[in-house]
Formats: C-alpha cells, sequence, structure tokens
C-alpha cells in the first residue's frame, strides 16, 4: 500500500529518475535510508519496473509519431503482437476495448519511413483493419501510464 510519502517520491522520480537519493530525501523531509528502504519496496513490489530515458525535445521533434488503431481476427492478437515485437519503431502495444483490439504507439524518423511501418503492420496475418492518427504536437505529457 502506498502513501502520501510513496506518491510524492514517485512524482519526483517522474520529473527527474536520475535525482540522487539524498536530494530526494531532503525533499521528502525524510532520512536518506527511509527513501533508500522505500525504493526498494517499490521496486521490489513492481509500483517502479524500472528507469528510463526521455528523449529531450530536440531528439523527440526528430520523430514522426503516430496512435494505429488496430481490429484483429478472433484469436489472432498472440502472433500479432509476437510480430509487433520485431517492428523496432512499435514503441507501446496496448490491448484495448470497444472497435479496436490494439492501440500502438510507433515513431519513425521520416514520413516515408512511417508509411513502410504503416504497411509493414496492415501486412500482418491477423490484422482486418487499421486507423492511423498522426501526432501533430503534445499538449500535455506527464510521462506517467
Amino acid at each position: 500500500m502506498m502513501d502520501a510519502i510513496d506518491r510524492k517520491l514517485l512524482a519526483a522520480l517522474a520529473e527527474n529518475a536520475r535525482t540522487p537519493v539524498t536530494t530526494l530525501a531532503g525533499v521528502l523531509g525524510v532520512a536518506r535510508t527511509t527513501v533508500q528502504a522505500r525504493l526498494e519496496r517499490l521496486e521490489n513490489s513492481g509500483v517502479i519496473s524500472g528507469y528510463t530515458v526521455r528523449l529531450g525535445v530536440a531528439e523527440a521533434e526528430k520523430r514522426i509519431r503516430a496512435t494505429v488503431l488496430l481490429q484483429l481476427d478472433p484469436r489472432s492478437a498472440p502472433a500479432v503482437v509476437q510480430r509487433l515485437r520485431k517492428i523496432v519503431q512499435v514503441e507501446q502495444a496496448i490491448t484495448s476495448s470497444g472497435r479496436f483490439d490494439l492501440v500502438l504507439q510507433i515513431a519513425a524518423r521520416s514520413t516515408a519511413r512511417l508509411d513502410e511501418v504503416l504497411d509493414e503492420i496492415g501486412g500482418i496475418k491477423g490484422v482486418r483493419s487499421s486507423e492511423s492518427l498522426i501526432q501533430l504536437s503534445i499538449k500535455i505529457d506527464r510521462g506517467v501510464w
């Protein structure tokens, strides 16, 4: 069970996962050993599954991003996901309810490459139909899913 200190710790890490433990302790008003113990507990319980790099604006702007909505043939999801894992431009694949079975987040260096990736995804056996939404600009990004 998480408490207010855990939530503040997660918020601080979401802003900068490289913040030193001593700095986090100062921000939270607790001992360094308390922060270390809480981090270990949050990691062991799966609340924190890892630490990652977020691209800066300059690098992110070099990429064209799209959300792709997929309708799949019944019982084809496992095979489709296996194929999607091999496409490095697929950053996320999320199951969903409603008209679409999978929601993909993809990124490519050019519109030509994005077009190739979309064709590759559409050609996967088990993909019944797709709809692509090209992302133009980010208005809010809390970096948390």
